[in-house]
């Protein structure tokens, strides 16, 4: 899969896909621009149906699902849209007669709510929401699917969450020399990891550090930005120079930020001289990385980037929306440092009826 912005990558991917499979069909389809996706697991008996958990994807949609960090409770749903979807969620169950779980995929995009796919069974996100909220969905549905009701267990029509609980992927890229780590619509991670917290930041944080990505506190961050993300970008920036982060980037990129009040020093890419970007991250200079795709002409320049990030250690961020997530973890943790606490004690309102 591709998403294509313009005719010369939708050309190239076609010739690739009729090498390779000259007889199968090609879909193509319209994309939804800066829509936010959402996951909602769901358990219904035929009549009855609880929502388990509203689950906000970090990463825009765009990014493969499994890919995607996502945060429950949700934070940037408003409660319109969130009543649309447990709505949505609640008539669907009934119209197609789902006895258990079931997962949909939404995409919210200027107030709209688009459904993506319902796929009546469990999900790779129930251990997530069981752990959440204290609830053994799996246990329950299985139960239900052999003729209990859900009035049975004592459930509420929508599972509460009484912290921030975010998943993160855990991708393999430091196993594959020479794997790219850019993320798309095609799924590319392994595994998944939870982080909790009192905040959204503080969760976020603990995820990213469980999946192996190393959280620098302060230092230096290298930015190389996509034209279009440019703009969006100056909020980033400035609320890393709040931080304490000293900032760095290519050419184009520093510009734009120096135009805006910040102070910025230049640094080569890796084909425009010596010391570039490649060298800095070997010499151990870059704590951070910001880099958002620039397109097929900075493609070798990109891929060098990241592969020296994975080389050498240094958590590399492909797309604003994790930027975003990922300083808020930052602060989070210059503010409250690593608390650490169980399981059990978060969920002690769970109750025996339920088991």
């Amino acid at each position: 899969m591709v998403i294509a912005y313009d005719e010369a990558t939708l050309v190239n991917y076609v010739q690739r896909a009729t090498e390779l499979q000259a007889s199968l069909p090609l879909l193509i389809d319209r994309f939804l621009e800066n829509a936010l996706e959402v996951d909602v697991d769901a358990i219904a008996d035929g009549k009855d149906v609880v929502i388990g958990g509203i689950m906000e994807h970090i990463e825009q949609a765009g990014i493969h699902s499994g890919d995607s960090s996502c945060v429950l409770p949700s934070i940037n749903i408003p409660d319109s849209e969130r009543n649309l979807l447990k709505d949505y969620t609640v008539r669907l169950a009934k119209e197609l007669g789902v006895v258990g779980l079931m997962n949909i995929q939404y995409a919210l995009q200027e107030g709209t709510v688009f459904v993506l796919e319902v796929n009546p069974r469990a999900s790779r996100t129930i251990p997530y929401v069981s752990k959440a909220t204290g609830v053994p969905l799996a246990k329950i549905a299985a139960r239900i699917m052999v003729g209990k009701k859900i009035s049975e267990f004592n459930l509420p029509p929508e599972l509460p969450v009484h912290h921030y609980f975010v998943k993160s992927p855990v991708f393999p890229f430091n196993k594959l020399p020479g794997s790219d780590s850019i993320l798309g619509p095609e799924m590319k991670s392994t595994g998944e990891v939870m982080g909790v917290g009192d905040e959204f930041g503080l969760a976020f944080a603990k995820a990213q550090v469980a999946a192996g990505q190393r959280l620098a506190t302060d230092g230096i961050v290298f930015l190389s930005l996509h034209d279009k993300d440019k703009p969006k970008a100056v909020s980033i920036a400035r609320r890393l120079d709040q931080l304490g982060f000293k900032l760095t980037a290519t050419q184009g990129t520093a510009k734009s930020l120096q135009a805006e009040g910040l102070e910025v020093k230049i640094i080569y890419k890796v084909n425009e001289g010596r010391p570039n970007i490649v060298d800095m991250i070997k010499n151990g200079s870059v704590d951070l990385i910001i880099n958002t795709p620039l397109g097929v002409e900075s493609r070798f320049d990109e891929k060098a980037i990241r592969s020296a990030a994975m080389k050498y250690q240094v958590t590399c961020i492909t797309t604003l929306a994790a930027a975003t997530a990922t300083l808020s973890g930052i602060k989070a943790l210059q503010i409250k440092g690593f608390p650490v606490n169980s399981l059990q004690s978060l969920n002690n309102q769970f109750k025996d009826s339920r088991s």
